[in-house]
């Protein structure tokens, strides 16, 4: 069994607490913590504070650690530049129902029209606001939309487009790349 004296600094072994013990009965020891709370621990909850000294090791240990430390593989990131992780990705869902309350009663030219001004309207937006990639998503579909994307997007010199992100977006959407400096 421990023994604690009045005044004598504590820590409680499986906790990140320490302080001055105030009271010790055989068994019940209070003590008022490093923060002034007063509390009641068993003895055999207690160490002496004194106890936690640090432990000395040789050079030649610490040259081994150090060693040791130095052939331990290193992970493997894949590296992405600073700009490519800083380039704002814009997306432009072109799906009808995203782009009207209701298609009920449109023909498919007028639908077709929508989303190619829309297209339009927001890839001009892009270069005017110097955002360097925007993906459209246009679906899979009879392919109308995305050969009439194509079209569009030949009549632009300063940009260059290609099928996005299989894993994300699948076979339905366009990335299109704008150089800032043409």
């Amino acid at each position: 069994m421990r023994e604690f004296k009045e005044g004598e600094r504590v820590e409680v072994i499986d906790d990140n607490i320490g302080g001055i013990v105030i009271t010790s009965t055989v068994d019940l020891v209070t003590i008022r913590t490093n923060e002034g709370f007063d509390l009641e621990f068993m003895a055999s909850e207690l160490m002496h504070a004194d106890v936690m000294k640090p432990i000395k090791v040789s050079n030649f240990e610490a040259a081994q650690v150090k060693a040791n430390k130095e052939q331990a593989p290193k992970r493997k990131t894949a590296k992405v530049s600073a700009k490519e992780r800083n380039v704002a990705k814009m997306e432009v869902d072109l799906h009808i129902h995203q782009l009207v309350p209701s298609s009920k009663g449109m023909s498919n030219y007028d639908m077709l029209n929508i989303q190619l001004e829309t297209a339009k309207r927001q890839l001009e937006f892009a270069i005017r606001k110097r955002i360097q990639k925007v993906v459209f998503i246009h679906g899979i579909g009879a392919g109308v939309l995305k050969e009439e994307l194509d079209y569009l997007f030949k009549r632009y010199e300063n940009v260059k487009y290609y099928d996005a992100d299989y894993q994300k977006y699948g076979l339905g959407a366009t990335e299109v790349y704008i150089y800032q400096n043409p």
